[in-house]
């Protein structure tokens, strides 16, 4: 976490089977969205303050890559991103819904404070060799997510390219690149940890949030 973040880029809907979950259409270009640098949090064993009295709150799982240098067309994302992490997509679900029908951006629902906690960085192995292990969110030991970048609609170099065609990519910038399906809701006391292959790499507790039913 000692690195610079500057833009925290987000891809919504990056799994065909997460889209189908909730309902949603399945995009036919990267859906992007932004949290505030704010939102990201270290996955370090600490506890998570999330809000308790705005609706449901739901983890989505992630690969996140670290842009290490300002992108030029042509370049490769073996080329643009240096370390990766993964990290949870916080989601006030209830609220978002509410948004979504009012046409209203998703920024109530996305960008609230630690909504973003990453794990510590790990050297990124390329694009080819990340697809060689899952990545696995546990809740309270259970696993509830599993992903693998293989099964993404838009591969990383499609999420790069467009990310810096629209909006700009240069170094600090964080992308989340998409949750798979099993998303689900956190209560108080909930640990949630990350894993890839068979190293773990962070986790984090609930310390406040949505009370138990």
């Amino acid at each position: 976490m000692n690195k610079l973040i500057a833009n925290v880029y987000c891809v919504g809907r990056n799994y065909r089977a997460h889209a189908e979950e909730l309902g949603n259409e399945v995009p036919t270009e990267p859906m992007i969205f932004l949290k505030p640098s704010h939102a990201v949090t270290a996955m370090d064993g600490r506890g998570l303050e999330l809000p308790a009295d705005r609706g449901s709150v739901h983890y989505e799982a992630e690969l996140v890559l670290r842009i290490a240098r300002d992108y030029k067309p042509g370049m490769t994302v073996d080329e643009l991103v240096d370390v990766i992490a993964f990290g949870i997509d916080f989601t006030l679900r209830d609220v978002q819904n509410i948004v979504k029908d009012k046409g209203n951006p998703w920024t109530p629902a996305k960008g609230f404070l630690q909504s973003a906690p990453i794990t510590p960085y790990i050297a990124f192995p390329g694009a080819a060799e990340t697809a060689n292990e899952d990545f696995v969110l546990r809740k309270n030991g259970e696993v509830v997510q599993r992903g693998n970048i293989s099964r993404m609609i838009f591969p990383l170099q499609q999420i790069v390219d467009y990310i810096a065609e629209h909006y700009g990519l240069g170094e600090g910038d964080l992308i989340f690149t998409g949750t798979p399906e099993g998303v689900g809701p956190v209560v108080q006391g909930d640990k949630l940890e990350l894993s890839y292959g068979s190293q773990v790499l962070g986790s984090c507790t609930v310390a406040s949030g949505p009370a138990a039913k």
